[in-house]
């Protein structure tokens, strides 16, 4: 849906009445963006059909009491959460004062996390995907807001407002179509970010414009003119076609809670850009105009530096002002230019770190101490990213990153080891609720998981829990039992765009199933039960994270946790060249194969060969799917998928390279027992 808007004044809306009186977003105006249709990959490789090997513990427990113990603390924590939810509506608008921001009369200060996804993603990347924008759900907006909640957060920044780019693939949602024109659904999406962020208590940055092409910015301002990207800052009709889009955003009202966006107190402020090069006058003009239309929000100066200018204090529209804080050229430490702009700002205005990352958790610690200690208001982590309603999470390998560091997820124990997640989410949150001079709670027990729809007991996915740390698989021959655990200990994130779990040991027959979260307070009620699922063949699934199901191997095979973005996000992949082999021995009745590879460079075939003494092979003659659509931003690679059916018996699996080939799953379907 598009709207033309003429600029014309809006009208306020009490935020208690309407807010009481809102109604669920119609489901016509579904806020998701097209993405892979099914009918476009076959089932076995279906984004929603990828596998994750059990995970199991190291014994066995008496779950039945657990689940008892963590049934009753989490109906408990329910309801101490479902109270403390009615009234967690901001009751206040942040204010300035004196350098320093206030919630009433109390000093409002934070340590958290920007969330680029939060108004759109753009890392939807499963195999197949083509497309890897569209709109966050209203399940993944509360997950985001949620898990900000639980790590003590109390601030988001999002990203910009995305603009339409002449290079963006069919289909991609963005907010601004053009000067005056813009998507509704798009807005319909921010509507429930701000819905979603009065209920959590979360407060909100929101950047209006970006410098960078990402998400289109001002270089796609100046085109819908035929102007240059500098115009940007001087060109009258620029400004004003920018100032259009501020209009339609301040004066907006809220489909979900019927408030104007000016007068949401879960907006914290609005930014003029996102790490803007812009000139202080381009900066007075459009903080004047902001202020000219919300006298209510305060206004914070996006420019880019890691050191804070001096014009930007004598803008008087600017409230707040920031840094952003990498690794590069002679920078060897955050905390140490922090602790100066923080003095510099004193008295004067509200300073806060918009971004730092990519460097050692003890210097993250270093740079966070000393945003407690400065008299800094506040410090924001790049970057998180939430769950995916398909299952997982989301996943981005930061360009800049050096190949290592990834946006980060809460409670993900074993993926992030390479860049210590779990050690640095831990110290945020510690953070974040000291600077706020509050004591750390408890991580409260899991809510229940939403297992989703299972058609192969090999592809199992669910919408995970906050602060889950794993995940207990049951199956069942009929809803009501007896239930037996399939596997302990499932990681969610062991996966990238690919069901959680694979049953292995499925036998033949009908089976329900359900899941559960576990953290280290206890384990969730079950989740949803979904079945009967009809189960002929188990699976076999390889997901190269090493090379232990491997009968054996030739050649130079070394497993690959680098360059995951040009292989979507496939975080563990067995690379080789031509002519190295691996053999897997076959379990009875084997009856399908896939694999999945991707090539850096050039496509090549892959060979397959069948034994029946692993001595002497036979051909066996494979199907390929080629599923590549251009390098994008981020010079993806050819995902390219091999595939056979009706296979001849035999005991051993030969595949050999004929070229460089990145290997990042294997799937041998077998009859059940």
């Amino acid at each position: 849906m598009e709207t033309t808007v003429r600029t014309a004044p809006g009208q306020s809306g009490d935020f208690n009445s309407s807010f009481q009186m809102s109604e669920p977003m119609p489901e016509s105006q579904s806020c998701i963006a097209p993405t892979c249709r099914a009918s476009q990959a076959p089932h076995y490789q279906c984004p929603s059909c990828s596998i994750v090997p059990d995970r199991r513990g190291g014994g066995r427990h008496d779950f039945a009491a657990a689940r008892l113990i963590g049934f009753v603390v989490a109906c408990i924590c329910f309801a101490v959460t479902s109270s403390f939810a009615s009234q967690i509506s901001p009751a206040n608008f942040i204010t300035a004062r004196d350098g320093k921001l206030f919630d009433g009369t109390n000093e409002f200060r934070f340590i958290s996390m920007n969330i680029p996804n939060l108004l759109e993603i753009e890392d939807n990347v499963p195999f197949a995907g083509e497309n890897p924008w569209r709109l966050p759900d209203q399940f993944e907006i509360n997950d985001a807001l949620e898990t900000i909640r639980q790590m003590g957060g109390a601030v988001a920044r999002t990203y910009v407002i995305t603009v339409v780019r002449t290079n963006d693939l069919p289909g991609t949602p963005r907010h601004v179509l053009g000067p005056g024109k813009f998507n509704e659904t798009a807005f319909r999406t921010m509507d429930e970010v701000l819905a979603a962020a009065n209920r959590s208590g979360v407060r909100l940055i929101i950047p209006l414009v970006d410098n960078w092409p990402w998400m289109g910015g001002r270089a796609e301002y100046a085109g819908f003119r035929g102007k240059t990207k500098n115009d940007f800052w001087t060109d009258p009709q620029l400004i004003a076609d920018f100032e259009q889009t501020i209009h339609f955003i301040l004066t907006r009202t809220n489909t979900v809670t019927g408030v104007r966006y000016s007068d949401d107190p879960s907006i914290l402020c609005w930014e003029t850009g996102n790490e803007v090069d812009s000139p202080a006058s381009w900066t007075r003009e459009i903080a004047h105009y902001l202020k000219s239309l919300d006298k209510n929000h305060l206004v914070m100066d996006g420019f880019n530096s890691f050191k804070l200018r001096d014009e930007s204090f004598a803008i008087p529209d600017v409230d707040i002002v920031t840094t952003h804080h990498y690794p590069g050229g002679n920078v060897t430490s955050f905390a140490e230019p922090i602790r100066e702009n923080a003095m510099r700002a004193r008295g004067k205005k509200v300073y806060i770190i918009g971004e730092f990352g990519f460097v050692s958790t003890a210097e993250m610690n270093l740079a966070m101490d000393a945003i407690v200690d400065s008299g800094a208001s506040g410090g924001l982590l790049w970057s998180l990213r939430f769950r995916n309603r398909d299952g997982g999470f989301y996943w981005h390998t930061e360009p800049h990153g050096a190949n290592l560091y990834k946006a980060f997820h809460w409670m993900s124990p074993v993926m992030g080891a390479a860049y210590d997640e779990a050690d640095l989410m831990s110290s945020v949150r510690s953070h974040a609720f000291k600077i706020r001079g509050l004591p750390m709670p408890a991580i409260p027990v899991p809510a229940a998981p939403k297992l989703l729809p299972i058609t192969d007991a090999a592809a199992i996915s669910w919408q995970g829990s906050v602060g889950a740390s794993s995940y207990q698989v049951e199956r069942a021959p009929r809803a009501s039992g007896p239930w037996q655990v399939a596997s302990y200990h499932v990681d969610e994130a062991f996966t990238q765009y690919r069901p959680q779990f694979c049953d292995e040991n499925v036998r033949a027959g009908a089976w329900c199933y359900r899941v559960i979260a576990i953290n280290g307070s206890g384990l969730s009620a079950p989740s949803n039960i979904v079945g009967p699922v009809y189960s002929e063949t188990a699976t076999l699934v390889d997901e190269m994270a090493d090379f232990s199901k491997i009968k054996s191997k030739t050649g130079a095979w070394r497993i690959s946790n680098t360059d995951c973005r040009a292989a979507r996000e496939d975080a563990h992949r067995a690379a080789g060249n031509a002519g190295d082999q691996l053999v897997y021995e076959l379990p009875i009745g084997f009856a399908s194969l896939n694999v999945f590879t991707f090539f850096p460079k050039d496509e090549h075939d892959l060979k397959c060969s069948i034994s029946e003494d692993g001595k002497t092979f036979h051909k066996l003659a494979l199907e390929k799917t080629n599923y590549f659509h251009g390098t994008g931003e981020y010079n993806y690679w050819q995902p390219v998928l091999f595939h056979a059916e009706n296979v001849p018996n035999g005991r051993f699996l030969k595949l050999e390279l004929t070229g460089e080939t990145q290997i990042g799953r294997v799937e041998i379907s077998h009859l059940a027992p």
